[in-house]
């Protein structure tokens, strides 16, 4: 069997471009005991990707020159050698662009996901995949949330800031959002509830903006961003609060050059909880998280956002989107128009 798949070409210099992508055609190996062969059905895109594509240490391995793009990946199990997985399951594991996916035991992310009928199929790579994971274990257990917790949100409009600072609301928290334009301001207002917005590159004074939305701090800031947010919030922050690090936006297109941040004295000033994470460290919260996730979304609750491109080609072309700044929401792509997406599904009509 013939696996497409879309590797690297050359390393990004700034926001990626096409030139940096190639697809190839391989054979499939034979599965080994143990593992599980996908044919994938959706992509999520995520800006940490970014990261992986420069030749620097993170906490993956930097991609090689023709390397598979790594990304997260849903999958239907064409065959299975592992007693977990039988044939029509659906699989869920951080492997890469392909058409088709051999799935080892160990694989970060391998899980048997259980899909409801009532939902469409790009939810799970979503709201209730591991943005949304991310999201709710990065604010209960790495943020310490509480309710009526004064919160801001980074990238509000994002994949994951989307759906956490609606998380956050539905604790009982006040949240604030930071978008970077007047249409995200008003979508996270009037779509998602949030309590406030800040448009970073529409104020003149960001310091004297967050102020204004926090006059007694900020209890707990999630922060997807980094950079001159990060080191605009840190003395606006109150004693004891807290910081779950979910990524560094701001730096994935300049890592060579990071914004370097000056008020990181604050931490000691203000006592605070500043922790990076990763959500699969959060495992026995997984099975909470999706099933809480799954429950609003659902009821209506929880609004997902979605953005989604069609077939293999389309997904350098929707990376390169999204780290221009210029999607909103999860951005993923379908492998085939068969897969149901949240724009032809309706919430129920008692929500």
């Amino acid at each position: 069997m013939i696996n497409r798949r879309i590797v690297l070409a050359s390393r990004p210099v700034g926001v990626p471009v096409d030139g940096n992508f190639r697809v190839e055609e391989v054979e499939l190996p034979e599965l080994g005991e143990g593992e599980v062969l996908l044919e994938n059905r959706v992509f999520a895109i995520d800006p940490a990707v970014r990261g992986m594509l420069d030749d620097v240490k993170s906490y993956l391995p930097p991609v090689q020159l023709g390397g598979l793009i790594p990304t997260m990946v849903l999958g239907q199990v064409l065959k299975s050698r592992n007693p977990d997985f039988r044939e029509g399951d659906y699989g869920r594991a951080f492997i890469g662009w392909e058409t088709h996916s051999v799935i080892a035991p160990g694989s970060v992310g391998f899980e048997n996901v259980r899909v409801a009928n009532d939902l469409p199929l790009t939810v799970y790579m979503g709201a209730c995949g591991w943005s949304g994971i991310t999201a709710y274990v990065g604010l209960k257990r790495f943020g310490e949330m509480r309710a009526g917790d004064e919160v801001l949100m980074s990238a509000a409009a994002g994949a994951v800031g989307s759906v956490g600072g609606q998380v956050a609301r539905l604790s009982g928290c006040r949240v604030v959002g930071t978008v970077g334009s007047e249409a995200k301001a008003r979508h996270i207002l009037d779509d998602l509830g949030f309590d406030g917005a800040i448009d970073y590159r529409a104020c003149a004074d960001l310091d004297a903006e967050i102020a204004r939305h926090f006059p007694e701090g900020i209890d707990l800031y999630f922060d997807n961003v980094g950079g001159v947010m990060l080191d605009t919030v840190l003395p606006r922050m109150k004693a004891f609060g807290r910081i779950p690090v979910c990524g560094m936006i701001a730096n994935y297109n300049h890592q060579t050059e990071p914004y370097r941040v000056r008020n990181l004295w604050q931490v000691l000033v203000n006592r605070i909880t500043m922790r990076g994470f990763l959500a699969y460290e959060a495992a026995e919260m997984v099975h909470e998280a999706e099933e809480a996730l799954a429950n609003w979304v659902r009821s209506g609750q929880l609004v997902a956002t979605e953005n989604v491109a069609t077939g293999l080609d389309a997904a350098p072309a929707s990376f390169i989107r999204l780290m221009s700044g210029e999607t909103t929401g999860k951005t993923l792509v379908r492998l085939d128009d068969g897969v149901s997406t949240l724009s032809g599904w309706k919430v129920p009509a008692h929500a």
